[in-house]
């Protein structure tokens, strides 16, 4: 029902900048890119997949505490994409990289999307970014 597709991952150095795209790809009746939260998550090596970055349908958006200040996510319904630029990279950002779709969205006590895997239905294979110190 809903395919997604990441790409822009990459090798940079401490401190450099990388674009992650994710194109979404919806075949559900009467559902279209905007019907959908969404999310990106990583899972270093050896570690559980965590939440990095969330935004709902109205563009509100939620991030993880390491990230805020360096990460943004956004969505452009007109590309049915999914970004993440991603800043001032450091080593401990080096992991594999998803996208996620929610069928609803799901809020924690301070109102901001929740970012837990399982909330989320649909997932796309991954991009690698590795951040060289």
């Amino acid at each position: 029902q809903v395919q997604l597709v990441e790409s822009g991952g990459g090798s940079v150095q401490s401190g450099g900048s990388l674009r992650l795209s994710c194109a979404v790809a919806v075949s559900r009746y009467g559902w279209t890119f905007s019907s959908y939260a969404m999310g990106w998550f990583r899972q270093p090596p050896g570690k559980e997949r965590q939440g990095v970055a969330a935004i709902d349908t109205d563009g509100d958006t939620n991030y993880a505490d390491s990230v805020k200040g360096r990460f943004t996510i956004s969505r452009d319904a007109a590309k049915n994409t999914l970004y993440l630029q991603m800043n001032s990279l450091k080593p401990e950002d080096t992991a594999m990289y998803y996208c996620a779709a929610a069928n609803s969205e799901i809020y924690g006590d301070d109102g901001r999307m929740v970012m837990t895997p399982y909330d989320y239905s649909y997932w796309g294979q991954g991009t690698q970014v590795t951040v060289a110190s």
